[in-house]
């Protein structure tokens, strides 16, 4: 067995009995230039001579792609939807007084000498009640999905693909829900929980409390994070 001496005047070290996994890091610099600061490099652990390579990291776990599609809500029932409905009537009329409160103000701020205080008729009070209704839904059908009293009740409108109807399909829905509100009966018997306006324009009202709605698989969602609807 052969030996060597080291640099010093210590003992000679058998060079067999040298273990590679006891050896001490040696320092070197972190970027290979002078004057940088140094770091400790740790040689692997060895085994008979050998060194044994770092394991690979594991994989990352698997995402959900894009593609994958989103789960579907149940239906939403007739008294969660009747209650949603008396939720936006009464916002209806709250609006209606509001608007009302605003053109008489405008009237006596234009002329409060000859100003005096609106009577309308019944015909043009229901006129005004139902064009607001129609504004109010197909706006919060169209940019949502939902209106004020759908999102308390936790219910989204939404296509037959789980999509936003858009302006026109919201529009046609509001006035079928409006000058025919009897037609949401008609979900207490249908197996699918569809309303009249539901099987006219292929719409569902789904149970969904979450702020935005589902974007369809393959199309990417238009500024803003995806939601199931």
């Amino acid at each position: 067995m052969s030996a060597h001496v080291n640099g010093d005047s210590g003992p000679a070290v058998p060079r067999g009995l040298v273990d590679p996994a006891s050896a001490r890091p040696q320092p070197r610099p972190a970027g290979g230039s002078p004057g940088q600061p140094m770091e400790t490099v740790v040689a692997p652990p060895a085994t008979n001579g050998r060194v044994i390579p770092a394991p690979s990291p594991a994989p990352a776990a698997e995402t959900v792609g894009a593609g994958s599609r989103p789960s579907l809500q149940a239906h939403a029932g007739v008294v969660t939807r009747v209650l949603a409905a008396a939720l936006d009537a009464v916002i209806v009329v709250v609006l209606t007084a509001l608007i009302d409160l605003a053109a008489a103000g405008a009237r006596f701020l234009w002329s409060p000498v000859d100003f005096r205080w609106p009577r309308p008729t019944a015909v043009g009070t229901v006129g005004v009640l139902l064009l607001v209704a129609v504004v109010y839904l197909s706006a919060g059908w169209a940019l949502t999905g939902r209106t004020y009293g759908s999102r308390l009740m936790g219910l989204r409108v939404l296509s037959s693909r789980h999509q936003l109807l858009g302006w026109p399909r919201s529009i046609l829905r509001a006035l079928i829900s409006v000058l025919w509100p009897v037609g949401l009966l008609w979900c207490a018997i249908s197996r699918t929980r569809s309303s009249v306006a539901d099987v006219l324009l292929r719409t569902v009202v789904v149970y969904d409390a979450e702020p935005y709605a589902s974007v369809p698989v393959g199309v990417p969602a238009r500024g803003g994070p995806q939601a199931v609807s």
